[in-house]
């Protein structure tokens, strides 16, 4: 991190007296006496999102030309390869430390995605930094806000009526009260949620009645504790109402996504679902790009391309296998094969979804959503002699009802939910009749002999018949 031998002294000083383990690395010897820190650790289903989503922040704070150091709070289990990317491609420095036990972690509303997120205190070990804005990693930035290290020694925004968020808040580092939060959660402070919000909001219980942070024309630094206005921390929600911000006091400068995990900014289907996602989108394209999930893309093309191609020259002919049964038992199989039809539609139209890229852009993810669900109901349509139109009624209605949602033009957020219940109530009936006309074709080939035609009537063919 380029620390001289003073700085070094002074690290080991003041950590040593507690029996957490850190470490600082970075390959920037540029200094500033403040910072925009965030943190990463291990141990969830989502880590490399989380990390794409670590990177484009701080690529993209310093594309705003912040005058600031950028941290990174890294666990010791983050991988190296990780570490580097941040140092040697991003400019972070990074703080390796030891995870802090979470003494909340038995409570019963416990979210167990927020068991590690206690390593967010060690923002107030960072005492080589007057002030540190500390960030989640779903932060999106509009501006520069370097004004907030202008603020006092605890500030943060209030979304919620009567709790600040912690996704974003301004602090003074400080070896005392980093050392009294480590007590604090030895003695079992309580947290109404088991993670940092909870505890944070606890440990400056007395922060709504704070006068609100305006920063001073002169550049110095406020004394105190703070609110800051909702600008520094617009939550998504209030966007989707109107379709635009209107945050009345204070720059509208940072847009949060609180809420459902799987709705979160970098995840494909996040765009048109939310309108907010392509925005965040833009800004990874920008900065760090999406060089490492277009392998799996273009293998995943070619697999599927391939397919089709193969469905066009051949397919199984299931009218040419040979059985003996009993007619007690055909019914059974008959039925037990439209249940088996039915369930392979109904994969083809899920199974895409779990094997694309998570964190690809959403055009990419839907075009590759969209060629991945044709190919496997290719499949299905091939195998049970379906016809073609009614399988692929949903998909034509996916494809519409994301239209609908991407439609630029709405008023506001009302018209634009209306828009979409409105579609779904007209596309409903095409949905009902696409699934009697598979069970009708289903019951057709059935009574055909299509399937499982009688042991005396069994002669040898191939297994594939060419269609052309």
């Amino acid at each position: 991190m380029g620390y001289n031998a003073k700085s070094l002294i002074k690290w080991f000083l003041i950590f040593s007296l507690t029996p957490y383990y850190i470490e600082v690395t970075s390959l920037s010897t540029e200094r500033y006496k403040n910072a925009y820190a965030t943190m990463m650790y291990v141990g969830t289903p989502r880590d490399y999102e989380f990390y794409v989503a670590v990177r484009v922040l701080i690529k993209s704070l310093s594309k705003l030309n912040v005058q600031a150091d950028l941290v990174v709070i890294a666990s010791l289990d983050v991988p190296l390869p990780w570490i580097q990317a941040l140092e040697e491609e991003d400019g972070a420095k990074v703080l390796r430390v030891s995870n802090l036990d979470n003494p909340y972690k038995h409570q019963d509303n416990f979210d167990k995605r927020f068991k590690l997120s206690l390593n967010k205190l060690y923002a107030w070990s960072l005492v080589d930094y007057d002030r540190v804005v500390m960030l989640d990693a779903d932060n999106l930035f509009l501006q520069n806000t370097d004004e907030l290290f202008q603020c006092g020694q605890f500030c943060a925004t209030f979304i919620n009526p009567c709790v600040f968020h912690t996704g974003l808040f301004v602090l003074q580092p400080s070896t005392v009260v980093f050392n009294d939060m480590v007590n604090e959660l030895r003695n079992g402070r309580e947290n109404p949620d088991g993670a940092d919000q909870g505890f944070i909001a606890s440990y400056f219980p007395d922060l709504l009645d704070k006068p609100l942070f305006h920063p001073p024309s002169n550049g110095t630094n406020l004394e105190g504790t703070y609110r800051l206005p909702l600008g520094y921390q617009m939550d998504a929600s209030y966007y989707y109402l109107k379709l635009r911000w209107s945050i009345p006091c204070g720059p509208n400068s940072v847009i949060t996504f609180p809420g459902a995990p799987w709705l979160k900014p970098w995840y494909w289907w996040s765009w048109p679902v939310l309108p907010l996602g392509i925005q965040w989108h833009e800004q990874r394209r920008q900065t760090i790009g999406y060089a490492s999930e277009m392998v799996v893309v273009f293998i995943q093309s070619a697999i599927y391309i391939g397919i089709i191609a193969m469905m066009r020259l051949a397919r199984p002919s299931l009218s040419k296998l040979c059985f003996r049964r009993s007619d007690k038992s055909m019914n059974l199989a008959h039925n037990s094969l439209k249940l088996v039809a039915l369930w392979c539609i109904l994969a083809a139209y899920i199974t895409p979804y779990f094997i694309i890229p998570h964190t690809i852009h959403p055009l990419l993810g839907w075009i590759l959503y969209f060629l991945g669900s044709f190919t496997f109901c290719s499949i299905a349509i091939n195998v049970f002699l379906l016809p073609m139109l009614p399988v692929l009624i949903p998909w034509l209605g996916i494809l519409g009802v994301l239209l609908v949602m991407a439609f630029p033009w709405y008023p506001d957020g009302i018209v634009r939910a209306m828009s979409v219940f409105l579609y779904a109530f007209c596309a409903a009936p095409f949905l009902w009749m696409s699934l009697v006309r598979i069970v009708a074709g289903l019951q057709l080939s059935l009574q055909r002999e299509a399937f499982l035609p009688r042991f005396t009537e069994c002669y040898p063919h191939s297994w594939f018949n060419k269609l052309f």
